[in-house]
């Protein structure tokens, strides 16, 4: 069979490569460089999304526990297993006993996946790791694992793989159209003719399908998740729980810097994408809020933000989740949403949507 994947991002690499394996004949188009945009610009984490489980997404927090193991066997040079402290506070946003439920649901989904299970820290405990930490009404912390990975080399990597199976990879190369009828692509070059055409291209999923005249069960809403970077190596990560709010800030060791992030912030256009100052001052606010060890603006090192692709039904606005969504219209195998670690998982759903 052959089949143009459209984006090169991670879950259109994974994709390539996917097909690629199966014995597929497989081009990729990516309007720029591979690995270049939004897989780029995540948190770079492994993790199942322990904050889902608020939501009742089990399902996929369990995916994506056995996913990231995957990873770290797959290329253990690029991931590695991360420690996580969420500290406790007395009268905090969420009781001990909630966040303890949680992490031992979490640890259960996980069973298999060769990652320790968390546990509690007494204050004294959690001050030694991170000694900048507030300690006024500290109870603890409990301690969960996820894993941390370079998101880009990690996406090239996977690229490699696929070129190494037979996938041919079109770094630079505009879909100006698509026809799910026929098959044909458009692209800057001559028009080509397939059997599967894979709309994977993210947040300019949508934008692809509105110039081929194409409609859509479904909507995505664009959310811009901002990150800054600052000095000061760290051995662990921290989940700090955001005062007034359901949200959380990640503290991650990132070489010999440190990562904050991140925000949730509705974009409207995925090619203009960076972070605002409210944004920036909003990390910066509450980080200092939990720790002595004060960040200023002229600290930043850098800072960079990502889109994540959030699916909603076009019948049902409220109907917006975390999870993928693949849908077959003729030759066109439409790919919204989609996370950076079930990305290998849901190439392969979209194989064997093509089969049928």
């Amino acid at each position: 069979m052959k089949v143009a994947v459209i984006g090169g991002g991670i879950n259109g690499v994974m994709t390539a490569w996917a097909f690629a394996r199966h014995g597929d004949s497989v081009d990729l188009f990516e309007k720029g460089r591979l690995m270049s945009a939004t897989s780029r610009s995540s948190t770079k984490m492994l993790h199942g999304g322990l904050r889902y489980l608020e939501h009742g997404h089990f399902g996929l927090v369990r995916e994506a526990l056995q996913e990231r193991s995957w990873w770290i066997r797959q290329a253990p040079q690029l991931a590695s297993p991360l420690e996580l402290l969420i500290p406790i506070y007395r009268n905090g946003e969420r009781a001990k006993w909630l966040v303890g439920a949680g992490i031992r649901l979490y640890d259960l989904l996980a069973t298999g996946s060769g990652f320790p299970r968390g546990r509690w820290y007494g204050a004294d405990e959690v001050v030694e790791r991170f000694p900048h930490l507030k300690r006024d009404q500290l109870l603890g912390a409990y301690g969960y694992w996820d894993a941390c990975m370079d998101d880009y080399q990690l996406g090239l990597w996977a690229a490699e793989r696929a070129r190494e199976s037979g996938a041919r990879l079109h770094e630079r190369t505009t879909v100006l159209k698509i026809d799910p009828a026929t098959g044909e692509v458009s692209t800057d070059g001559p028009i080509a003719c397939y059997d599967r055409i894979v709309n994977v291209a993210g947040p300019w999923a949508e934008k692809l399908l509105a110039r081929s005249g194409v409609t859509s069960a479904y909507r995505l809403d664009l959310i811009r998740g901002s990150h800054v970077v600052v000095p000061g190596k760290r051995e662990q990560g921290c989940v700090l729980q955001v005062s007034g709010e359901k949200r959380i800030l990640f503290v991650l060791p990132l070489g010999d810097k440190t990562l904050l992030g991140t925000t949730e912030v509705s974009q409207a256009d995925p090619d203009h994408c960076a972070p605002s100052d409210e944004e920036i001052n909003y990390l910066i606010a509450n980080y200092n809020r939990c720790f002595f060890e004060v960040i200023a603006r002229q600290d930043i090192i850098s800072s960079f933000a990502g889109i994540r692709p959030i699916v909603a039904s076009k019948t049902d606005f409220s109907a917006a989740s975390r999870e993928s969504v693949i849908e077959r219209q003729g030759r066109l195998i439409n790919v919204f949403g989609g996370k950076w670690t079930t990305s290998r998982s849901l190439a392969e759903a979209v194989v064997t949507k093509s089969q049928h």
